[in-house]
């Protein structure tokens, strides 16, 4: 059973009475195993696994710790446990009150925001103080979302920047834009389910007996409001401060650092054995994290008995020289590709060393940067999909319409906007069975009003004689869509593939056969060859044949994904829902890790890299001068290293040679006693 594997700090924890329980649990405790046995723990007791609410911090997390319980107590008991992150139990729960939600990434619904944003005009103007752009306006509502304390979203920017103060009318119009066009359709995004949800949750009442949280340290106000929302009468919360990473989401590490004054008779344990790292990695980690101010107490106490290899230093004269000597080193390595982590704190140095271990032939998957999903291949797919499921579904056809040469999103929504007049509200239907009677489907119907950015958008007509060369099905020709003024011959020629893929897509539902049909088609061969001319267009305007190919054959193999992935579901709906909430967690392909330090929480590697450690890169100061901390930076750095198990590198450059910069060694290689004065440097010829 699970509880007898636990020790018994373990224990005690996994076994505590019914109310409000922190535990606090440091890299490599045990804290899965801790929480896996407090479950166990609560059906045996009687408590049943529909009562029971998990929240972890990945899907991924939530299927393993569910899958252990299942070892024990069967799959019939195990899936009936309500299981995932914030944003995914949210979903669950709201569709099963019957909620119309349309779940779509935070990505797709800026594009949104930006739409709504550019139409607007900012008339006041200070010298030094310029309006935010859409796409930042966008992410700074979402940190709103998850971090405000019940003020105003114009109140919350004036505190933020005063000298903004005379655009927040047009700020909080673009907003109340943007949310009655998302009612209107129905959208959500991640924060919408947590808002909805909590709302929800004022009428609506779950009866869970015990809620359990994982990485509690990264809890952010929002979330900490949907947790109480819930009235939970027993609460099982792990987490480590030491691990609070996410600030720039809005976590705030006061929610675990106040937990024993916000709830009665709270108890607060400690797991201080650490069965992960060597006693040299841990004592080099604890060496720096302790700079940071202690909330609670923990002497951590190693349990791997073998001899060990100490944390190794790296200096280098040029950045790049770096990337060459490590991927030289990992050549030369015995460990598996797949025990070897490099981890960075910035995407420009992931470039860098995936560049380099390249050259040596060294497979490598990346994770923390893009995520698959948002890819412009994968998304296209997927936006199709969407329209399969919901034919008026705005962003899934922006997303699509936009990649056509001189389309763009402006006349993509345009288009929209008429298809839906001209079909009556039908989207398929105005493009197929357009109303014969309406001659100008773009006709304005906005308000003028200065005060908020907003002045008349009036379209004048198009002739369609340009494109009665192109060989269109006449049903095509005579739509009033290609009327729009600025719509060009190949931007018609695109907008006609998308007819002629849409009426052979309407045949099936099936996702495999879907997904096969949309990446066979015409109008994705083009998608593909359009990508992989752009990604290998160097910067005199040449192509490179070989990058084109090899760019060609990495599109094939997110296709061939894709398609593998489309065959576990018989169900249109699941598959897309399946594909939007566990896409950030994917990393594709084989080989040596490359992750940044948020990808790499909660894994652990033989071997690890913690790479272009230089004061200004890792800490990163321009980070800190936008909110963040030397504090937080401390604690990114202290679980990059403890994600070591047995070996760790630990590198930095003193120039590049590219950029003309001259670097020093980040301040936490000087806490960890590693650098004194000028540590020897390494040449790639000299890998000992």
């Amino acid at each position: 059973m699970p509880l007898s594997n636990l020790n018994q700090e373990q224990l005690s924890a996994a076994t505590c009475d019914h109310g409000f329980n922190l535990i606090i649990a440091s890299a490599g405790t045990g804290k899965t195993s801790t929480i896996v046995g407090r479950i166990a723990n609560l059906i045996n007791k009687g408590v049943k696994p529909e009562e029971i609410l998990l929240l972890t911090f990945t899907n991924k997390a939530a299927a393993e710790m569910v899958q252990r319980v299942a070892k024990f107590f069967g799959k019939e008991v195990a899936k009936q446990i309500m299981a995932g992150t914030f944003h995914s139990v949210s979903y669950k729960l709201l569709k099963q009150l019957n909620k119309n939600i349309t779940l779509k990434q935070p990505n797709e619904l800026k594009t949104l925001f930006r739409s709504i944003y550019e139409k607007r005009v900012f008339v006041e103007r200070e010298e030094d103080t310029n309006p935010y752009d859409g796409g930042y306006l966008y992410d700074l509502y979402s940190l709103y979302l998850n971090s405000n304390e019940g003020e105003d979203f114009g109140e919350w920017v004036k505190d933020k920047n005063p000298d903004h103060e005379l655009y927040t009318m047009i700020y909080e119009d673009v907003v109340l834009e943007f949310h009655e066009l998302k009612a209107k359709y129905g959208y959500a995004n991640f924060d919408d389910l947590l808002t909805i949800m909590l709302e929800t949750l004022k009428e609506e009442e779950f009866e869970f007996k015990e809620i359990l949280v994982d990485e509690y340290q990264d809890t952010n106000p929002l979330q900490g409001r949907l947790l109480d929302g819930f009235r939970p009468t027993s609460l099982f919360c792990v987490g480590d401060y030491d691990q609070s990473i996410y600030a720039f989401n809005g976590s705030d590490i006061g929610i675990i650092s106040t937990f024993a004054t916000r709830y009665d008779n709270a108890t607060v344990y400690t797991l201080r054995k650490n069965y992960r790292s060597s006693k040299p990695i841990l004592d080099l980690a604890t060496k720096v994290i302790e700079h940071n101010e202690r909330i609670y107490e923990k002497n951590l106490e190693v349990m791997r008995t073998q001899t060990s290899n100490p944390p190794r230093l790296l200096a280098f004269n040029e950045l790049f020289s770096q990337y060459h000597y490590i991927s030289e080193l990992i050549s030369q390595s015995d460990t598996p590709h797949n025990e070897i982590a490099i981890i960075f704190r910035n995407n420009s140095s992931a470039d860098g060393i995936e560049a380099n271990l390249r050259e040596f032939e060294i497979p490598a998957k990346r994770k923390g940067g893009m995520s698959f999903f948002d890819s412009v291949e994968v998304k296209f797919v997927l936006d199709l999909l969407v329209m399969q499921l919901s034919h008026n579904d705005m962003m899934a056809f922006i997303h699509t319409l936009e990649h056509g040469k001189g389309i763009g999103k402006a006349i993509a929504k345009d288009i929209f906007d008429a298809l839906i007049k001209l079909g009556g509200g039908d989207l398929v239907k105005g493009l197929f069975h357009p109303d014969p009677d309406m001659r100008n489907p773009y006709e304005s119907n906005k308000v003028k009003n200065i005060q908020l950015g907003l002045f008349d958008d009036f379209i004048e007509l198009g002739s369609i004689s340009k494109f009665k060369d192109c060989n269109f099905e006449e049903g095509f020709l005579s739509n009033p869509i290609l009327k729009h003024p600025k719509l060009s011959v190949d931007g018609a020629k695109y907008v006609y593939d998308f007819y002629l893929l849409m009426k052979h897509l309407r045949r099936t539902k099936n996702p495999d056969s879907l997904v096969t049909s949309i990446t066979s088609s015409m109008m994705y061969s083009k998608i593909k060859d359009a990508l992989s001319t752009k990604r290998a267009t160097q910067k005199d305007g040449t192509v490179n044949v070989m990058q084109k190919t090899k760019s060609l054959a990495k599109i094939n193999r997110k296709v061939m994904l894709l398609k593998n992935l489309s065959r576990n579901f018989n169900d249109l709906s699941k598959f897309v829902n399946s594909m939007i909430l566990g896409g950030s967690e994917m990393s594709e392909g084989d080989g040596v890790n490359l992750l940044s330090v948020h990808a790499s929480k909660g894994l652990e590697f033989k071997e690890v890299y913690v790479i272009d450690l230089m004061d200004g890169r890792f800490p990163n100061r321009k980070l800190m001068s936008k909110g963040g901390s030397l504090e937080e930076e401390r604690r990114l750095f202290y679980v990059a290293v403890t994600r070591a198990k047995d070996i760790l590198y630990l590198s930095f450059a003193k120039f590049d040679k590219i950029k003309k910069l001259t670097f020093v060694a980040s301040p936490f290689l000087r806490e960890a006693g590693l650098v004194k004065g000028d540590p020897e440097e390494k040449t790639a010829a000299d890998p000992s």
